[in-house]
Parts: structure tokens; C-alpha cells; sequence
């Protein structure tokens, strides 16, 4: 085993699991494409067939490749998304003791930058969900789950149109930890409309192509959401994080 910068000491699965991911790419393997038999994984990385099927049980988890049991089946490569993320980050908080407030303090840092970046890099494909999202949120702001619905879809899209494909991945794994812990907070109608007249007003400043009104506005809003939060709901704000809440 060799040691990592934190000093503890690598598995060898997980470095075998790591040829792994290594192969799939210099390989040109996509979803949907088959890996190797085990038989020939296990000449190939000269290991012995416990250490190889943890490697793989660990690429599995982590939403690399899926195992599929039977003839035909073996492991296949897949493409992890943002739950994989999420799980893992929602772990690591947990175990830190990090409150609903680590979340929202978050995004207040990353979502500015966010907006200001996708003012800056959206395309014409991808305003058209964004505008749709404000449209929708508009039209059933009696509607709770639909409202959420829309502002999931705002938020993200504005990550994923940052051009930053972390800032997209964060922005899905942050949305299903704040769905587990985000318990009792409420969005009466009148604060629905001030989030829709938020939206409406960033969706404005980035399609105006102006980075610098879009960071603006979503910082006003996010601020805000972080000011009405600690008003309203504290409680909720120091509640910890669990992985089993996760959304």
C-alpha cells in the first residue's frame, strides 16, 4: 500500500479501482459499454479476485460502473451524477456536525459568481428552460410543489449555464441535502411572489448579457433568502445535517 498527503494508507482496491477509471478512458469507454470478464481483470491487474470485486463494489457506489449479475451480465460502465455527490458530501457534513445553516451560508458565497458567470457564457438552449422555469413559477404560485419544482429547475440552471461543470454537480447535490434537511421551513404566498419578482429580475440581467447585474441580483436574493431564514425559521437553520435525511 502507498500513502496518500493525509498519511493514511491507500487499499490496494481502491488503486486498482483507480486503473480502473484509468483504463475506462484511455480505453474511449462510454456508458453503456462492457468492461473486461473478470477472468481477464484479474490477469490484466494481477490481483486476486477479492481485492478486484471490492474495487469494483467501490466503482459501483460511487456510480462508475454497474453490476450486472448472470450471463451477459459483468460490470458495464456508467456516468456518476450529482446524487453520488451528494451522498458524499452529505456524509462528510454530517460527521463534521455542520448545521442547515452550512448549506445556506454556502450558496450565498457561490451563487453570485454563478450568475455572473452564465450572464457572461449561457447559450440560446439554455435560456430557454431558465425562462420557462420563471414563467412557471409565476403561474402557480399557489402551488407549492410546483413552485419548489421551478426554483430548483432556476437555480440549477443557472449553475449548469455557468459553464463550470462543478458548479452544476454542487449546486444538484446541495438541492438534495437542502430537501432532507430543510424540515418545517414554510414559503407562505406572499414570499413566493418576492422570490418570482427575484428570478424574474436576474433571468433579465442574464439575458441582457450583464454579468455584473446578474451577480448583483442574485446576490440581493440569496442574502435575502439567508436574512428571511434566520428570521423565520432558526430552529431550522441549526439543524444538523444527516445522510439519512438526504433528499
Amino acid at each position: 500500500m502507498v500513502s496518500i498527503r493525509s498519511g493514511r494508507p491507500q487499499k490496494t482496491a481502491m488503486l486498482i479501482a483507480r486503473r480502473i477509471v484509468a483504463d475506462i478512458k484511455r480505453r474511449g469507454l462510454g456508458p453503456g459499454d462492457r468492461l473486461p470478464s473478470e477472468k481477464l481483470m484479474l490477469h490484466e491487474y494481477e490481483v486476486g479476485r477479492g481485492t478486484l470485486r471490492e474495487a469494483l463494489r467501490y466503482l459501483e457506489l460511487s456510480g462508475a460502473i454497474s453490476l450486472k449479475p448472470g450471463p451477459g451480465g459483468g460490470p458495464t460502465v456508467e456516468k456518476p451524477d450529482a446524487v453520488h455527490l451528494m451522498n458524499s458530501l452529505g456524509l462528510v457534513l454530517q460527521f463534521e456536525g455542520a448545521p442547515f445553516s452550512t448549506i445556506v451560508e454556502a450558496r450565498v458565497g457561490l451563487e453570485p459568481l454563478m450568475a455572473r458567470l452564465a450572464a457572461d457564457r449561457i447559450t440560446d438552449d439554455q435560456l430557454v428552460p431558465l425562462a420557462e422555469s420563471v414563467a412557471k413559477m409565476g403561474e402557480n404560485l399557489g402551488d407549492l410543489d410546483v413552485f419548489l419544482e421551478a426554483n430548483r429547475a432556476f437555480h440549477d440552471g443557472i449553475a449548469w449555464a455557468s459553464g463550470n461543470s462543478l458548479f452544476g454537480y454542487l449546486i444538484d447535490a446541495v438541492d438534495g441535502i437542502l430537501a432532507g434537511v430543510a424540515v418545517g421551513v414554510e414559503y407562505p404566498a406572499h414570499r413566493r411572489a418576492k422570490v418570482h419578482q427575484a428570478h424574474a429580475g436576474i433571468l433579465a440581467a442574464i439575458e441582457s448579457r450583464d454579468p455584473a447585474a446578474a451577480e448583483a441580483a442574485m446576490r440581493a436574493h440569496v442574502i435575502e433568502l439567508a436574512t428571511y431564514l434566520r428570521k423565520k425559521f432558526p430552529a431550522a437553520m441549526t439543524t444538523p445535517i444527516t445522510w439519512e435525511s438526504l433528499g
